[in-house]
């Protein structure tokens, strides 16, 4: 079975791209739009449409092949008019289903009555939708819809100064909705700190580092009473927490907090249909700390609660949630068959997985395809598949991912030189052993575990058979002592090697 393999190199257009992620009815529509809109005159970009849609992969040669005398500037004129009309076909389609789409459709139709002199009749459109904007958290178009209420206030008389209040309620609602938006704003800004601080650096490593990032956290965090604060404050409250939490290995804490973000949706669960990637994003987080935790119970309840989702949502999601739906409950369903010892099951997952997969890989960036390959690989490595997981491992190690994950692509290069190992390519091992050295110095990864292991193989390669026990022993013993180092915590949820060195010991 070939490893999965997705590079910056590969061709995403963005036109190519739109069609392709369209579903069958979404293609149906935009049809019966474009030839209800358009005149016969003006039909290229349909023809244009029916080409890119029978394409397995974007060729550019063969739209000039089958559209003849096309130029290049013709081409790029169609592939704008075409990307623009998809668009607009798909707002027409999903404006009753989304809350974002059907308020900013009501604030439009406000501005058109205005702009006819109807202002009291905007007006009446404009208390309407912000009723809708408020109940549903839409906080930054409810004061675009507040701003423009007290435009036409000032503007023109309304009556509303001889309604008692009317006006001075109107600047109190102004005046609440900005003070919320801007700690929403505060907040959504340090879960994105936090997140990237993850995604460059991973988790700390010392008592530098905590302080560090305790320092950062607690100078970003907003001074707020949670009890005041809205859904979404609320939401990036949570997510900031699990992140801090998750960089410094709590995973305990990291758990509460990820169940509170889920339980605040549960309490609220028309947000779990207006927003279900969020809710998804922290059903994973659950799931990901108890497996941290070693919580199979939480685990195996949360499990279920995610299932019981995607079999009540499934035909309900749009197609980004159904890839998020997708990645999360596959990513879980790998963790489970490692949290529960059940290798040989797990790696039957692996066809279904990767056929499904298959039609996400041009949405998927480095990380994820990064993350993906590790966890399978890491699969058929405790399996006793070496060589299905040294093709994941190629995947990662060629993969040009810069200084994204670069906790990831060391693990690889310990996990490649164990499959090498296992396998009896001793002549590679040199080479590897220094590879990987070379790797991990240069991007101030090696650690305790790593070095352990490094130093292990690169000893282990001269000694006799015979001495080979008694040098597993002595590794499992000092991996041991590492094991106990809080900071050593984030090694051996990457790669176990105290478990594969002592199935060794014990053959």
């Amino acid at each position: 079975m070939p490893a999965i393999l997705v590079t910056p190199k590969q061709t995403k257009d963005p036109l190519f791209l739109l069609v392709q992620s369209l579903t069958k009815s979404e293609k149906r529509n935009f049809k019966l739009y474009a030839n209800r809109t358009q005149s016969k005159a003006d039909t290229k970009f349909i023809g244009l449409f029916d080409i890119l849609s029978k394409m397995s992969t974007y060729d550019e040669d063969l739209i000039y092949k089958k559209v003849k005398g096309l130029t290049t500037v013709q081409l790029s004129n169609t592939k704008r008019h075409l990307y623009k009309q998809i668009l607009v076909s798909l707002r027409l389609l999903h404006s009753q289903k989304n809350i974002d789409i059907q308020i900013r459709e009501q604030l439009d139709f406000a501005r058109i009555l205005y702009d006819k002199g109807m202002y009291l009749d905007s007006l009446k459109m404009l208390d309407r939708v912000k009723e809708i904007a408020l109940a549903h958290h839409r906080d930054i178009l409810a004061l675009e819809i507040l701003e423009f209420q007290k435009l036409i206030e000032e503007r023109h008389i309304t009556r509303s100064r001889s309604v008692k209040n009317k006006v001075e309620d109107l600047i109190d609602e102004a005046l609440h909705t900005s003070e919320v938006i801007a700690s929403t704003c505060k907040l959504s800004n340090l879960k994105i700190k936090m997140h990237g601080w993850y995604i460059q650096i991973g988790h700390i490593k010392n008592d530098k580092d905590r302080l560090i990032v305790e320092e950062y956290f607690r100078s970003n965090l907003p001074i707020l009473k949670e009890s005041s604060l809205g859904f979404f404050e609320k939401v990036y409250l949570y997510q900031s927490y699990v992140w801090y939490y998750f960089i410094l290995l709590d995973f305990k804490k990291c758990l509460a907090y990820a169940k509170k973000w889920t339980q605040l949706f549960v309490s609220n669960p028309q947000f779990i249909d207006e927003d279900p990637a969020l809710y998804m994003r922290g059903l994973a987080y659950v799931l990901t700390c108890s497996f941290n935790v070693g919580d199979k119970r939480n685990f195996e309840t949360h499990l279920q609660i995610f299932e019981d989702f995607e079999a009540s949502h499934q035909s309900k999601l749009d197609a980004l949630s159904k890839k998020m739906l997708f990645l999360y409950l596959s990513t879980a369903r790998i963790n489970r068959h490692f949290l529960m010892g059940t290798f040989k099951k797990g790696v039957q997952l692996i066809p279904s997985i990767q056929g499904q997969l298959q039609k996400y890989v041009p949405f998927l960036d480095v990380h994820r395809t990064m993350v993906f390959n590790y966890k399978i690989a890491y699969l058929y490595m405790k399996n006793g598949d070496y060589n299905m997981a040294l093709d994941y491992l190629n995947v990662i190690i060629n993969l040009e991912a810069g200084h994204l994950r670069e906790d990831i692509q060391s693990y690889a290069r310990i996990m490649q030189v164990v499959s090498h190992y296992e396998l009896g390519n001793r002549n590679l091992l040199p080479y590897m052993i220094k590879s990987s050295y070379r790797f991990l110095d240069k991007v101030k990864e090696l650690n305790k575990l790593q070095k352990a292991s490094l130093d292990f193989f690169n000893s282990i390669i001269t000694k006799p058979e015979e001495e080979e026990k008694k040098a597993f022993q002595e590794f499992c013993a000092q991996l041991k002592k590492i094991s106990k180092d809080p900071y050593e915590k984030r090694s051996f949820l990457y790669l176990d090697m105290l478990d594969w060195a002592t199935t060794k010991v014990k053959k």
